[in-house]
C-alpha cells in the first residue's frame, strides 16, 4: 500500500545519491507499490554518464510525463528512422521543466548535470520494451558504440 510521502530536497538528494551509486548510473525511486499497478509514479535519478537508449512505447496507454525537479536534462525526440526532430533542455525551476511524450514517439534523455532527478508518470503495468519499441538505429545499453552515441547526444546540448 502506498504511503504518504513528502517530495522534498532531502528525498531528491537521497534519490540522486542512489542514482550515482548504481552500476547503470541511474535509479528509480517508486511511489507505486508494484510493477502491476495501473499507474506508475516515480523519481528517476540519472547521471551524465548514464546511457538510456532511444525507445518508444507503442501501447496507446503509455504516454509519459516527465518533470525535472533537480538539475538539467536534455530531451531528444526522433522520427522512426532515427533522425532528430526536436531537442529541449528541461531544467528544474527553468522556463522548460517538463515534457509530455505521446506513445509511439521515439525519445531519449541525457542528464546534463550530476544529481539530476525527474518525476515520471505513466500507465502501468510495467512491461519490458518489445523489439519494435527499441531503436534499431542506436546501440543498446552496454553494446559497442554506446558511449560514443551518448557523447554525440550530449554534444547536442553543449552550447545550450
Amino acid at each position: 500500500m502506498s504511503k504518504f510521502e513528502i517530495i522534498d530536497q532531502v528525498l531528491l538528494q537521497r534519490a540522486a545519491e542512489a542514482g550515482a551509486a548504481a552500476a547503470r548510473r541511474r535509479k528509480n525511486y517508486n511511489f507505486h507499490d508494484k510493477d502491476a499497478d495501473a499507474c506508475h509514479r516515480l523519481l528517476n535519478a540519472v547521471e551524465p554518464d548514464s546511457y538510456i537508449p532511444p525507445h518508444c512505447h507503442l501501447d496507446a496507454s503509455k504516454d509519459e510525463t516527465i518533470l525535472v525537479l533537480r538539475g538539467r536534462i536534455g530531451m531528444v525526440i526522433f522520427n522512426p528512422d532515427g533522425e532528430i526532430t526536436s531537442t529541449s533542455v528541461l531544467e528544474a525551476g527553468g522556463n522548460r521543466l517538463g515534457i509530455n511524450i505521446p506513445h509511439g514517439q521515439f525519445h531519449t534523455l541525457v542528464a546534463l548535470e550530476p544529481g539530476s532527478v525527474f518525476f515520471e508518470a505513466k500507465a502501468g503495468p510495467f512491461k519490458p520494451l518489445q523489439m519494435e519499441e527499441k531503436a534499431t538505429w542506436a546501440p543498446a545499453e552496454g553494446e559497442p558504440g554506446a558511449d560514443e552515441y551518448l557523447n554525440k547526444l550530449k554534444d547536442l546540448f553543449v552550447s545550450l
